[in-house]
């Protein structure tokens, strides 16, 4: 009988539309149906009835490292577009997270429809730090799959 084991976390793969990155975090893969509560003013039971709602999704962050090349590509091409409106690039597009098994094949896909960029977050400066510099890009999605 073989033996499975739980998929680590850190082999991952991140693209939004046509463009891969490397990332070194991904947050907010994660979707709740909200209740709804309700009581008719008949009812002979003190009690709500319980039933499910409108799906929410939280929005996605993403944190990678600040490159020479890579960054300013990053800012121009995507901020210009999204808070600009620049250029006939669209600028919404799907978003794909991918958790890859031991042969760097995608064993579980999160795929966040109608996404664009709400924020970006350069790194923190310090004169005796001795980290990367990492940038923070948060993406609003409409809907999130998993597939």
């Amino acid at each position: 009988m073989a033996t499975t084991y739980a998929l680590p976390k850190f082999s991952f793969k991140v693209s939004f539309g046509d463009t891969e990155f490397n990332c070194t975090e991904v947050s907010g893969l994660d979707f709740e149906n909200e209740k709804i509560e309700y009581r008719a003013g008949a009812d002979s039971e003190f009690h709500k009835t319980k039933q499910p709602g409108m799906f929410k999704y939280n929005d996605i962050t993403i944190k990678r490292g600040t490159f020479v090349d890579k960054s300013k590509e990053f800012y121009t091409q995507w901020v210009k577009t999204v808070y600009f409106q620049e250029g006939e690039e669209q600028y919404r597009g799907d978003l794909t997270v991918s958790l890859l098994d031991e042969k760097g094949e995608p064993a579980v896909t999160w795929v966040g429809s109608n996404a664009y960029i709400t924020k970006v977050q350069s790194t923190d400066l310090k004169a005796d730090g001795n980290e990367i510099a990492i940038e923070t890009a948060v993406f609003v999605i409409e809907k999130l799959i998993l597939q």
